[in-house]
């Protein structure tokens, strides 16, 4: 959970999600729509679909023990070199090297090493440093040491040099503008893309919802259907899904940013009938009608939750 997402904003989640799910067996026998629904709002779902399938793997592969093999982690769906360091190091007590974004900034500050830490050749350097910083003794403490002076002291924007324990050889401080480091990504053009969301109302005031692929953006979500912006909604509908509208009205565009590009979403709520078979019918399991004021069916994507949220106040306030 805190790959990506800042500790203040995990808390909550984490504590919901360990009283759900206390021990591997039990997030392992889940359901991946109960998985997804306790990490909706966090964003980077590919996290929780490994997670889900780590611990799978680990029950089935493993007996349930998690493995303390560097090559075996890594194997694990979503563990990558720097996640299997450090779980062999604090769970396993081995001596073992790991790299987050907090001991990147430290590194970089700290050797002054130029470059976006992306790129191979920077990563590669970084690597090189924090094997060579990486003690042979008391390695769970160092490796929880130097991530907490990431993430308390050497901070992104306002590193506390006065406090920090390795201000007397930081080469970034020596130059006299730790900020220079880590060098940013060098910018590109973001893509964007424009859609309708589709808030589609039947006559039991229930909202059609579909689960989309389990892969790729938003995966084993479910969520609202979307069409291009501009389509014809009124043709898009009886071909696609059987529904006929009966009146389509905008509500105002958002702007949703994802990490490689911007979406732009135009939602529309559109009153419908069904035309042919029932959706339900059309894809079984993958699509539903949904009424607002009972529990989820699974995971929301955020925008989606925002559209929810602005449905049922649309509904009181009618």
């Amino acid at each position: 959970m805190l790959q990506q997402t800042q500790v203040a904003t995990v808390i909550p989640y984490y504590q919901r999600f360990m009283q759900r799910f206390p021990d591997v067996a039990s997030l392992a026998k889940a359901t991946q729509d109960s998985v997804l629904e306790l990490w909706t709002g966090l964003g980077y779902y590919a996290r929780a679909r490994n997670l889900h399938k780590a611990a799978q793997a680990v029950v089935n592969e493993y007996g349930g023990e998690m493995p303390c093999d560097q090559a075996t982690l890594e194997n694990l769906p979503g563990i990558g070199r720097s996640t299997a360091g450090a779980i062999r190091a604090l769970a396993c007590g081995q001596h073992a090297v790991i790299l987050d974004g907090n001991v990147k900034r430290v590194l970089t500050r700290y050797h002054a090493v130029d470059g976006w830490p992306g790129h191979s050749k920077v990563a590669a350097r970084l690597w090189t440093l924090a094997a060579r910083h990486t003690p042979t003794s008391r390695v769970a403490d160092y490796t929880q040491a130097i991530m907490d002076l990431g993430s308390m002291v050497c901070t992104r924007s306002r590193p506390a040099c006065a406090d920090c324990p390795l201000a007397s050889a930081c080469r970034g401080l020596k130059v006299g503008d730790p900020l220079r480091w880590p060098n940013r990504k060098p910018k590109t053009q973001q893509p964007h893309r424009s859609v309708h969301l589709l808030l589609l109302r039947n006559s039991a005031d229930e909202l059609l919802l579909h689960k989309r692929p389990p892969t790729g953006l938003w995966g084993g979500l479910w969520s609202l259907p979307e069409v291009q912006m501009g389509s014809d909604i009124s043709a898009w509908l009886p071909r696609q899904l059987g529904l006929d509208a009966v009146a389509i009205q905008s509500w105002p565009a958002f702007d949703h940013q994802f990490t490689h590009f911007r979406l732009t979403i135009a939602p529309l709520l559109v009153d419908v009938v069904e035309s042919a078979a029932s959706v339900q019918e059309m894809a079984p399991g993958l699509m539903l009608w949904y009424n607002t004021a009972q529990s989820a069916p699974g995971g929301f994507p955020a925008p989606v939750v925002r559209l929810l949220r602005q449905y049922r106040a649309y509904q009181s306030g009618r």
